[in-house]
């Protein structure tokens, strides 16, 4: 039987351990840096209070338990209406595209500080295993539009609007509402 030993300096190894984490933290902030360019997606909320608080943090006030809820399916083909109502998703760091065929939670909550507003307004989440996947404001009147969450002062990212008017959630079809609209 042969028995090896060796002499290990622990200076040497402490130093190459700390150079391996700096490697590793590097990597790591090199893939997870913050870009710019596009907001964070799938936001995870927790319950009827994360998501009232996800649309606060927005600048919205909006009732404290959604006025709808329901599950919706993300469409598998592409549709005129879906390719409008994703381009305003994707205008917000969301693509609805990846959850094709996906039932999905949609809660709506009525918005009460809507500027200007003279019908009612609301806030739609799309929200797939407690992350928010997507979702609008839309503004009920007969020029009301559908925006993104962001509450600007000038104008909101809008819908794309070449056809009539629809709301793009009803091209989701519901699969099992809870309340009616």
């Amino acid at each position: 039987m042969l028995v090896m030993t060796a002499r290990v300096d622990k200076k040497k190894i402490a130093i190459i351990v700390a150079a391996v984490i700096l490697v590793i933290g590097g990597i790591v902030l090199l893939f997870s840096g913050e870009k710019d360019s596009e907001p964070t997606a799938a936001v995870s909320v927790s319950g009827n209070d994360g998501r009232v608080a996800f649309l606060r943090d927005f600048g919205w006030d909006v009732t404290t338990s959604p006025t709808e809820t329901s599950q919706v399916r993300i469409p598998k083909t592409d549709s005129a209406v879906f390719e409008r109502y994703n381009a305003l998703q994707k205008s917000q760091g969301y693509d609805l595209k990846s959850f094709s065929g996906k039932t999905v939670m949609r809660y709506v909550y009525k918005v009460n500080n809507y500027p200007g507003a003279v019908e009612p307004v609301y806030a739609t989440l799309l929200v797939y295993k407690n992350q928010i996947i997507g979702g609008d404001i839309t503004d009920t009147s007969a020029k009301g539009v559908i925006c993104g969450f962001k509450k600007a002062p000038d104008k909101p990212a809008q819908l794309p609007t070449e056809a009539p008017a629809e709301k793009p959630t009803e091209a989701m079809a519901p699969t099992n509402p809870t309340q009616p609209t």
